[in-house]
């Protein structure tokens, strides 16, 4: 385990975030993560009810909701969920704590949290046994986890540098990211009792995404809302170096796992 430290604490970066940005577009692109393994662990099964746990600024739970799921959002980050019901008030969206939720035992079918539980400074095995309650028997929970290995390791070595450009004498202190090995995240879902499905090494935002040389062309000029609903998407040259890594040492370049596992 690996703890990130940014200037910023966790709450006032996310806050930050989805303040200075439009409410996500729905995702676009089910061929890259995160929706890519939404709907793997959902299927086509429009009766279960899902809760997206860190729902963020909405691409994966605007997905779901205009095609007829039963879907319900809940985030810690209250700027979020206010914007995303302003957009569209039929939407089913809360605040929440995930170490600490509100709803009865075996309330959903599916869990999807994708990059929640890494912004956890404390409660990390509290948050895991609260997913595990709110499932039914039977139900599937799909979460990804930053890695601790050499590519965030690299990504976080540029952003302390950008950082101290930025602000001169300033103490990169603050909790950011908690950072697992594999088997680390693994053993915090099998220790909840959860049977584990799969788990897979994957890109969010590729480290070579950093660099504009190496992102598609209409990639160029960043646009975080086009990146979050398309993926980040990577020029002919960046996809052949990234899958190299990706193949040689898939554990060291991707930037997070991802899970999915069953309550018995």
């Amino acid at each position: 385990m690996r703890i990130t430290y940014r200037r910023d604490n966790n709450k006032n970066y996310w806050t930050k975030r989805w303040e200075n940005i439009p409410v996500d577009n729905p995702m676009d692109n089910p061929g890259v993560y995160p929706l890519k393994y939404a709907k793997m662990t959902v299927e086509d099964d429009k009766s279960g009810s899902i809760l997206e746990a860190g729902c963020g600024n909405g691409r994966i739970l605007r997905y779901f909701h205009d095609r007829g799921y039963n879907i319900t959002g809940m985030d810690f980050i209250k700027v979020a969920i206010e914007k995303l019901k302003d957009s569209d008030p039929s939407l089913k969206a809360e605040v929440g704590d995930i170490t600490n939720l509100e709803y009865a035992d075996k309330s959903f079918k599916y869990v999807l949290a994708f990059g929640l539980y890494h912004n956890l400074e404390k409660g990390l095995d509290l948050s895991i046994k609260e997913t595990f309650r709110i499932l039914t028997s039977g139900g599937r929970v799909c979460a990804s986890f930053r890695a601790d290995n050499i590519q965030t390791k690299l990504t976080d070595w540029l952003e302390e540098r950008r950082s101290k450009k930025l602000v001169s004498n300033d103490d990169v202190s603050s909790f950011h990211k908690m950072n697992l090995t594999k088997k680390e995240f693994i053993h915090i879902f099998k220790n909840a009792g959860f049977l584990i499905e799969s788990i897979r090494s994957e890109e969010n935002m590729p480290i070579l995404y950093k660099f504009k040389f190496f992102r598609a062309s209409s990639h160029k000029i960043f646009n975080e809302n086009k990146a979050r609903a398309e993926g980040y998407q990577l020029s002919l040259l960046g996809k052949i170096f990234q899958k190299s890594l990706m193949l040689i040492l898939p554990n060291q370049f991707c930037n997070i796992y991802v899970l999915i596992a069953k309550r018995p």
